[in-house]
């Protein structure tokens, strides 16, 4: 009798188990059908809950939570910094840019915040030597503040010149303000690099750090952002991480970027969004002056206006996306795209098909061989629907190409640290420059041209000759498209 009692006993602590993660599936159901996602996205994660029991609930809470529409900040103290920041409601808009362009300006302040800023100076780097060697002497002169924010700073050569170049500005007295992605840069945290810099008086912090099992959500979400503010007067923003390979390039060839030095007044929306992360990891709120003065430097585009437009897993709006699909779909002539992956939404890669059918010269640069194989095949993945569309389809063959850059029509660019892939339109933290310059239009065309000098362009008869095997490859790494 004392058996059957022992039995009965763990049947019935056996089935309330069942029960009550029955019930938590059924709320984990209802909270993802509340969220009203994509209807294809939240049918996914349904089905992985019913047919996956333990394993579909681990991943949800890893990969499926949402944090749209959770401020970064107060209310107040991002009053503070649009004070600091010198924000207006947008002004009248120049007759002398196109309608095109004016819907563009309205729609990054509408959905972003992204103030107007005219009267800047702008340099572009295609060369990622130029790139830090004009960043690290604009570091060496610092006088007040420095607040840097990489995706990757890695422990190499080049991480280490930066990583001196920061000590000795905070021993000289320098506010010295340093923001990585634990995700990103988790070799160097794992040997200690940024060690060093703490002891030397450097406030360096990760950025959704995690931990095991409280915090191990945040693995989904990534602070991709490439942005440098020094002393208020000169800002750097695009898509090159602290690593040899930007310099030196790898065994397989050159690692080409794109990245820019602005000064001017457009400095203060840099500031302002380095300011909102750095509080949003729970440190003081920064109140650093910005004098909004160009500095005169030789060889730059003086007198441009631009905007800075960031994003983010919280965004209410999605900014890139609606952004990215604004300036195609408005689209008058070209659209000259650059990404080291494409793995567009169904919307954004819609709109590329339906301008270029519409007479539109669009043209899209990629990696022959990204640095991963499962992104390799899935951007390829995309590359026959756009060949039937019209769409010119570019492969980079003398390396990694990793610039996120677009052009359209001859007035309006954008570049920053944003692909064109689920990743950076939904998961990460990104930052973009929109610039309304034909001048800063004609520099990035100058180096998608020279980029093409060292692209294969497909044609559709070649591309349709690969095997069997590829194709299904392609196909099968495509359906991890979102969460890539």
């Amino acid at each position: 009798m004392q058996f059957d009692y022992i039995t009965l006993d763990w049947e019935s602590i056996w089935w309330s188990l069942m029960m009550a993660y029955g019930v938590l599936i059924l709320c984990v159901i209802g909270i993802v059908i509340s969220e009203n996602r994509n209807p294809l996205k939240a049918l996914g994660w349904i089905m992985a809950l019913l047919l996956f029991p333990v394993g579909g609930i681990i991943l949800y809470f890893i990969f499926g939570r949402s944090i749209r529409n959770v401020r970064m900040i107060s209310r107040r103290n991002r009053r503070r910094l649009l004070k600091l920041e010198n924000t207006l409601p947008l002004p009248k808009l120049d007759k002398g840019l196109s309608a095109e362009n004016r819907q563009r300006i309205r729609l990054a302040y509408n959905i972003g915040g992204a103030n107007l800023y005219t009267g800047n100076q702008i340099k572009i780097f295609n060369n990622g030597e130029r790139h830090f060697e004009e960043l690290f002497d604009d570091l060496r002169h610092a006088r007040s503040y420095i607040n840097l924010q990489f995706y990757i700073i890695a422990n190499d050569s080049l991480g280490r010149r930066l990583r001196d170049i920061l000590v000795e500005r905070a021993q000289a007295g320098v506010k010295v303000r340093v923001i990585y992605d634990y995700i990103g840069s988790f070799d160097a945290r794992r040997l200690d690099f940024f060690r060093r810099m703490k002891e030397n008086g450097v406030e360096v912090h990760s950025f959704f750090r995690l931990s095991f099992p409280s915090h191990v959500n945040r693995v989904n979400w990534r602070n991709h952002r490439k942005v440098v503010v020094i002393d208020g007067n000169v800002g750097y923003i695009g898509g090159m991480n602290v690593a040899d390979r930007y310099v030196r390039g790898t065994g397989r060839g050159k690692w080409r970027d794109t990245a820019a030095r602005i000064s001017g007044p457009g400095v203060a929306a840099l500031q302002y969004n380095f300011a909102v992360d750095w509080k949003f990891m729970g440190q003081p709120l920064l109140c650093d002056p910005v004098s909004g003065i160009p500095d005169g430097v030789k060889d730059c585009m003086r007198g441009v206006t631009l905007q800075m437009l960031a994003s983010g897993p919280n965004d209410r709006w999605g900014n890139m996306t609606l952004l990215f699909y604004k300036a195609i779909s408005t689209a008058r002539r070209r659209i000259w795209l650059q990404t080291p992956y494409f793995l567009p939404s169904d919307g954004l890669l819609k709109a590329l098909e339906s301008v270029s059918l519409a007479g539109v010269d669009v043209r899209v640069m990629m990696p022959m061989s990204a640095d991963s194989k499962i992104l390799t095949y899935a951007s390829h993945s995309y590359i026959e629907e756009c060949l039937l569309a019209g769409v010119k389809i570019y492969l980079y063959e003398a390396g990694m190409l990793h610039s996120k850059v677009m052009i359209v029509d001859d007035d309006f660019s954008t570049l920053g640290s944003t692909n064109f892939d689920f990743r950076s339109m939904e998961h990460n933290f990104e930052e973009n420059v929109l610039l309304y310059s034909a001048e800063a239009n004609e520099a990035l065309t100058r180096g998608f041209e020279a980029d093409a000098s060292e692209c294969k362009r497909l044609k559709l008869a070649d591309w349709n000759r690969r095997s069997r095997a590829t194709r299904a490859l392609e196909s099968l790494c495509r359906l991890l498209s979102p969460i890539l």
